[in-house]
Order: C-alpha cells, then structure tokens, then sequence
C-alpha cells in the first residue's frame, strides 16, 4: 500500500495493518503530518497543528499495541488505538489553543478537555490539531475572516459547507482518519455534504457537549465525521460507550437487505433542488430499492415551520451566551459582520417569539414520531443539501427563474433534525456533472442511530465509487 492508498485507507483497514505489526503508528502520524505540511496551507483546514503532542501520543500508543502481548507493556484500546484524529476548533483542549474561529479567543488555552476529548484520549486516539471553521461556529461557509476560508478539496474555489468546514475538508483531503464536529442547523452534515463524506448528527444530548463552545444549547450536538459509514460508526461508538462499555452500531448481522421502509417527505425537503442534486438522489433512491428496500411518501406536519423556530432559537440563545460572556456587545468590532448581524438579531428577539418557537420544537418533535409510527417507516430519505458546493464568496443561487439565498438552500434540509433532536446522517450519493460530491440524508426517530448508520451502510457498499478521493489531493 502506497503513501496515498494509506491515507485515504479506513479505520478498519489501518487497525488491522498496527496489530498484524505491518504498520507502524509512529510512521502513520508522521505520513498524516507530512500531509498536513503539504495540504494545509492550500486548504487552510487547521487553525492548530499539535505535532509534538500527536507524536507523544503515537509513540504511547505504539508501545502499548506493540508490547508482548501477556506482559505489563502490552495494552489494546480498542478500534481507535493510535488513528491520528482531528478536533473542531470550538471543542475544548486542556493546554491546547482553543479559538472557536474567533478573534476574541486567540489566546484562550482551556485548563481541562471537553469529555469528549478525554474518552477519544482514554480510547486511544491521536490528535492531529484544531480545525478552522466558521466563526462561533455560527454559519454554514467556514469563511473566517480571523483565520482565512476553508477551502474545498473538491474544488478549492469552493467552499466546503460549515460550520464544521474544516474538519469535513480534513477528512476529505486525507488529513486525518475522522474528526469531531458540532452540529446545530446542519454544521456536520452540510460540510459532509458538500465535501463529498459522511456525517452523524446524533440525537440531541446522546454525545456529550460539556467543554465545547455553544451556539444553542436546545439544539447543540457534537457528532463525529469520517470517510466511511464503518469509520463514522467506530468514532460515535466510543463516544456513545457507558461506563467503559462501546455499543455496536453497526453490527454485520443487521446488513441484510430487505429489513428497511422508507419515507420520502412531501413538504420542504424537494423545494427548489439543483437539477444535479435531483438527478443523484433520484439515482441514488433506486438504488436503494434495487437492493430490496421500500419506499413511499410520508407527509409531516408542521415541516414547513420549522425554519422560523429554528432561527428563533439560535438567535436569542447564542445572543444570550455572548452577552453572559461579556463578548456581545462590548466587544462588537471583534467579530465578523454576519456573526456579529446574527448576534444583533438574536438580542432583539421578543421573548414570547422564542417561547412560541419552544412550543413548535415540542409540538415537531411529537408530529414527527407520530407520522413515522402512521406510516410505518424506518428512515426517511431525503437529500442533504438543496444544492452543490458554492463559490468561496457566492451569495445566490439560481434554479430555473429563482434567484435564492445560498444560506437558505444550505440550511433547509438540515434543521428539522435539529429541532426535533432526532439523529441524521449524510452519506456521499454521487457526483455534478462538473465532478462535485453530493450527500443524501437519512433521518429517523429518536436513538435510530443504529438503523441510520446501517442503511447508509448498505447504500455505501452498492455504491462505493462515491469514495473516491478528491482528485485535487
């Protein structure tokens, strides 16, 4: 195996490469390092590159894996055992710059880890560094005016989708095996998305957010990104574990073709989709049926509100978060001005508008799961994004005679899962006609992870031409 086939390898395939001893840790770092070097500076994924810290972790976990198995030395972790990872720069790291994307936190170096951080640490992970995102983790471009856009591997006058741009950049480039990122109106599965690989969302509360900076703590998740379903279930399986023990969120036994329904929603989700977007999901649902599924149309109530609430939500409770630090307004000039007009807009908020918009969220998240129960559906199924990667500063889009906000388009499929604080996952479903990835997404109930991540799974194996590397890497 090449340098490059070793980069874009999964998780799997790098496990059993250290315990068969074929595969140095210490010289998979160094490889990914190397990478970084070379990459970063044309894509700007990392804010801060902790070499000194990933090679120190490396060299434990090689002499942990390497040791005489049956001797004191010899410790196996577990799946993520020397498998170099990165970290949205909005996840706290004790003795480790944590900027958030911001200009107000440049020098802020945390005293402890996020819990998070400290079970990918105690699973024996390797941090690579801090990745660039969009600032307060507020926007869906990861064009940060502090710390330079993120740029798409795909096409590198594009932008990789945010707010977790560059973890999805990172991953995409071969720059690390997986990444942790945060998720609030789609900030996961939109930059999975446009960045051509895969991203969980989870239920609302079943990763931890302690020690990660919030936008809304009512919709806040922290959920992994990867290259493969298999690499997305290993990383949300040590995050999900309990008292020492990982779930199995993936189980081969439950591969079976057959075993899914699926709902394709009527409201929302259709409106105004690029006509390349509409081509790859059309291709990709028959793909799906061909290997046994059943799909049908299944109506939700209240969908078409859900981007008021949302909106309503994040405003007033990220204006409230910044003003509790003492950030806004006293602090305005720092921040960047579609931050800082977000952050306006949300301090304005009547309060009855966003106790209403509470109200919806509860009455959504009940509509939901009754509609899912009526019409006897596992999964619905719908695309991740309306459209494809835009330009770096490309504000509109035009489909047929509409000229619509690129924003909105971003975010549109994306925050219904959020406000129900059901799980969601993007997995890649083809390709423009100009080479971009586009994501399908899957959505369900409530703790459905097991049932989203084996779906996907199952359309990743009918389809595994949509793996490939980006070209530009």
């Amino acid at each position: 195996m090449n340098d490059t086939d070793l980069a874009f390898a999964s998780i799997e395939e790098v496990g059993k490469l250290f315990r068969k001893r074929k595969l140095s840790p210490v010289e998979l770092t160094k490889l990914m390092l190397a990478r970084i070097e070379q990459l970063n500076p044309k894509l700007n994924a990392y804010i801060t590159v902790t070499a000194e810290l990933a090679l120190e972790q490396t060299k434990k976990a090689e002499s942990e894996l390497f040791g005489p198995r049956g001797q004191k030395g010899h410790r196996d972790r577990g799946p993520l055992h020397g498998i170099p990872i990165s970290l949205k720069d909005n996840i706290c790291t004790k003795d480790i710059r944590t900027t958030a994307g911001s200009k107000i936190l440049k020098d802020f170096i945390p005293t402890c880890d996020a819990q998070i951080v400290a079970m990918l640490r105690a699973a024996g992970a390797v941090i690579l560094g801090k990745t660039n995102l969009h600032e307060f983790a507020y926007g869906v471009t990861s064009n940060n005016p502090h710390y330079g856009a993120v740029r798409n591997p795909w096409d590198p006058q594009r932008i990789p989708g945010g707010s977790s741009g560059g973890s999805a950049a990172a991953v995409a480039a071969g720059l690390g095996y997986g990444s942790m990122g945060t998720d609030t109106g789609g900030s996961i599965r939109i930059p999975a998305s446009l960045s051509g690989v895969t991203g969980l969302k989870p239920s609302w509360g079943r990763i931890s957010c302690a020690g990660i900076i919030p936008l809304s703590p009512a919709l806040d998740c922290a959920g992994p990104l990867a290259r493969t379903v298999g690499d997305l279930a290993t990383l949300a399986g040590v995050l999900y574990s309990r008292a020492g023990r990982q779930p199995n969120l993936l189980s081969s036994a439950a591969l079976r073709p057959g075993k899914f329904r699926l709902g394709i929603p009527t409201q929302l989700f259709f409106d105004a989709l690029s006509p390349d977007v509409r081509k790859a999901f059309d291709t990709a649902l028959g793909d799906l049926c061909r290997v046994a599924m059943t799909a049908k149309d299944i109506s939700i109530p209240l969908l078409d509100e859900t981007e008021d609430a949302g909106n309503h939500i994040a405003w007033t409770e990220a204006a409230l978060y910044h003003r509790q630090q003492g950030y806004f307004p006293a602090r305005a000039a720092e921040y960047g001005a579609d931050v800082g007009s977000r952050l306006e807009m949300g301090s304005k908020v009547p309060a009855v508008d966003y106790l209403r918009a509470l109200e919806k969220r509860k009455q959504f998240f009940e509509q939901l799961h009754l509609a899912l129960a009526e019409a006897d559906v596992d999964a619905m199924v719908f695309p991740s994004t309306a459209i494809e990667a835009p330009l770096l500063n490309q504000e509109t889009i035009r489909i047929g005679t509409h000229e619509y906000a690129a924003r909105t388009l971003l975010l549109r499929n994306n925050r219904p899962a959020n406000l129900a604080g059901v799980p969601a996952v993007s997995v890649p479903c083809g390709f423009t006609r100009s080479g971009l990835p586009i994501g399908l997404q899957i959505m369900a109930g409530v703790a459905s992870e097991p049932v989203l991540l084996r779906i996907a799974k199952i359309f990743e194996r009918s389809r595994s031409e949509n793996l490939r590397p980006p070209l530009a890497v």
